[in-house]
């Protein structure tokens, strides 16, 4: 397993330079330059010329790359050319948003989708397999900025006033702040690689507000996470539902299925036990994809609820020329991607031990 998941990583490095150099490439084929686009009728030649000698771009393409690489050695992902930024501020600040928001709404994804499949395959053929899979079909084909906007119209404006009245937009209602996790816990002196990680956790409000112990904040951060997560976690919820139907009806033909029924057991043990852990290896393929995806930027959805996050921060950069943010987001991303792709690769020893990864 080991040399396996070394492999993997030394795999990945070719990967990532092939990755670099291909976002560096597409990012610079971009119409227009990158002062013109922030500063618009301000932007003189005389201003531009500073501009682009300030930032390094009126070297050749082949030398900005190779100072672009040096920096990424040193773990340096460059300075925003539109906030005047470090990248990594950014990432820290805004990737929390976009992570927390993945994460609700794969969690919403997955187990629902999972219980619909298993209902709908021990009962294939009912109204209930009819119906769970009528409702996945249509789960696939809505948009996220159809269902988004219906499900914001919906919870804000007409339940509006009622008990089931869910915000529309933020991550914290007007009135309600919260302590980050570096104050509560007495960080704010610390330096270094766990300070990041304190200040990137302090950044996700919901899990910021669970360690601390803030309670008002935490009821409120999931109030308004509610509405986004199944907008953004309704696609998923339908393929992982589907896949999961189809998976374990092939599972349940199989003879040790037979042999499990012959010695008595009941049909929820032989379900749950037998055939639901030996259908999961699909499945658990299509949720890394759909995590990776998600990681990736929920563009529709972070706009429609006005959520600042890797999606929208990737869309201005794009608009703005800024080919350093671009170029920071995407390495992260593809560094995200990586990693979950071996983390499903390394589930499958657990869940079927017939695999051995070596």
């Amino acid at each position: 397993m080991l040399r396996f998941v070394l492999r993997r990583l030394l795999l990945a490095i070719p990967v990532l330079f092939g990755i670099i150099f291909v976002v560096f490439a597409l990012a610079r084929l971009i119409p227009g330059d990158p002062c013109r686009a922030q500063l618009g009728e301000r932007a003189t030649a005389a201003v531009c010329n500073d501009f682009i000698h300030r930032f390094g771009l009126d070297q050749p393409i082949p030398v900005q790359f190779g100072i672009y690489v040096g920096q990424l050695a040193h773990g340096d992902l460059g300075t925003s050319l539109k906030f005047g930024r470090p990248v990594t501020d950014l990432i820290i600040e805004r990737l929390p948003v976009t992570v927390e928001l993945t994460l609700v709404a794969l969690l919403f994804a997955t187990v629902l989708g999972i219980l619909l499949g298993v209902v709908s395959a021990s009962r294939r053929n009912s109204a209930v397999d009819v119906v769970t899979m009528f409702g996945a079909n249509i789960g696939v084909s809505i948009p996220v900025f159809v269902l988004g906007l219906v499900l914001a119209w919906f919870f804000a404006v007409v339940l509006r006033g009622t008990p089931f009245a869910l915000p529309p937009s933020g991550r914290l209602s007007s009135g309600i702040s919260e302590i980050p996790l570096t104050e509560v816990w007495g960080l704010t002196g610390m330096q270094g690689p766990l300070r990041v990680l304190a200040d990137f956790v302090s950044h996700m409000t919901i899990f910021n507000a669970l360690l601390t112990g803030q309670w008002g904040p935490l009821g409120d951060a999931l109030r308004h996470m509610i509405l986004p997560a199944v907008a953004l976690g309704t696609i998923p919820l339908a393929i992982i539902a589907r896949m999961t139907r189809s998976s374990l009806l092939d599972v349940m033909g199989l003879d040790y299925i037979r042999t499990a029924r012959a010695k008595g057991l009941t049909e929820r043990l032989v379900v749950l036990r037998h055939g639901l852990r030996n259908a999961l290896l699909p499945v658990v393929t299509i949720i890394g994809l759909q995590l990776g995806g998600l990681l990736s930027g929920a563009v529709l959805t972070e706009t429609i609820f006005n959520l600042s996050g890797v999606g929208r921060t990737v869309t201005e950069a794009i608009t703005g020329r800024d080919y350093v943010v671009i170029q920071g987001l995407t390495i992260v991303i593809a560094v995200g991607y990586l990693l979950i792709n071996l983390i499903v690769d390394v589930s499958y020893a657990y869940l079927d031990p017939r695999i051995r990864l070596s």
